[in-house]
């Protein structure tokens, strides 16, 4: 084979390579981008649920036991 021709087939090989390459690392932003936006959405509700979790507001925590059902 003419070393031209190699020479361009690997640089083709490589053209195709670093395509998928660059497709591939926008579909990990992406998920990465989802992800954040998840996590920032359960950092919300877990700061939503430790404030409706504290008595009245003042910070102190409720007492699990008064949740039990009377039979108990």
């Amino acid at each position: 084979m003419d070393p031209t021709k190699q020479t361009e087939q690997r640089l083709t090989e490589l053209e195709i390579k670093a395509a998928f390459t660059e497709d591939l690392l926008d579909q990990l932003n992406e998920i990465i981008v989802r992800q954040q936006h998840q996590i920032d959405q359960l950092i919300r509700e877990v700061a939503h649920l430790r404030q409706s979790s504290t008595d009245g507001g003042l910070g102190v925590p409720r007492n699990l036991r008064d949740d039990l059902p009377p039979h108990y």
